[in-house]
């Protein structure tokens, strides 16, 4: 394969691209990597602010960017969502689950049930909803992947991490379940394993140097990532260049896990 033969399975330019969580962090990061390459993206989350400032941004720099707001966790608005994607697009061609939440970082046995129920409502629930709905319409279409970001600590939890690496492992098989049901109709479903990377949504284990410190001297790269480290894998298996790619689970931490 040469070289403008890959290019051209890198080319966006005809898809449309619904990343969740995209005002901020991973999501913005990605949103951002799939404009550049020529997708119409749309991204969600709960607040319509930050995601019509990175909206404009990407617009302002030649992109092609549309901000809903969407609380993935309620039915009903994930069914709206869907239904405006169908009336001004009439398709979705990629699906990045990635919005998350970690109200509670302590031992499970301190645990309260409304931590538990709020971060499997939004960890869990929010990336089943999306991933149905976003399955229904592929299905239909014969085409479409579906991407879950997920977490290391799905794979190896960390301490008083419990209850969010519970909801991380449940996306994971979450992944592995779809890949299954919905490969027979051409969709592709994987999912990306960051390790700790600077978001405001770590910017506690960030900026407490001895757990970043136990992190860093732990991981062969010897440092924490940053969101737009993210970015390639996800584009990977985005494009047709992981068109045998299903079911896939790929760690993206530095080394960590190793």
């Amino acid at each position: 394969m040469n070289s403008s033969r890959i290019l051209e399975k890198l080319n966006f330019s005809s898809k449309i691209v619904l990343v969740t969580g995209g005002s901020r962090g991973i999501g913005e990061a990605i949103a951002r990597g799939f404009a550049e390459l020529g997708a119409e993206v749309i991204i969600t989350a709960r607040n319509y602010e930050p995601l019509k400032s990175v909206a404009d941004d990407i617009v302002g720099q030649g992109g092609k960017a549309y901000p809903i707001v969407c609380h993935r966790a309620r039915a009903e608005e994930v069914g709206k969502l869907f239904e405006e994607i169908k009336s001004r697009y009439g398709k979705l061609d990629v699906l990045v689950n990635n919005s998350a939440t970690n109200p509670y970082f302590g031992p499970i046995l301190e645990a309260t049930e409304a931590v538990f129920d709020k971060t499997f409502e939004v960890n869990c629930k929010g990336y089943f909803l999306m991933s149905q709905q976003a399955g229904k319409m592929m299905v239909q279409q014969s085409s479409g992947c579906i991407i879950n970001i997920a977490s290391i600590e799905g794979i190896h939890p960390s301490p008083f991490m419990g209850i969010y690496s519970m909801t991380k492992s449940a996306v994971i098989m979450l992944t592995k379940v779809l890949a299954k049901e919905l490969g027979p109709a051409g969709i592709r479903v994987n999912a990306v394993c960051p390790g700790l990377t600077e978001t405001k949504f770590a910017s506690v284990l960030v900026n407490t140097p001895e757990i970043r410190e136990r992190y860093v001297q732990s991981t062969p790269l010897g440092r924490h990532a940053q969101p737009n480290e993210m970015v390639g894998a996800v584009i990977y298996l985005a494009s047709d260049l992981a068109s045998y790619t299903n079911g896939a689970v790929i760690i993206c931490d530095g080394g960590k896990t190793v």
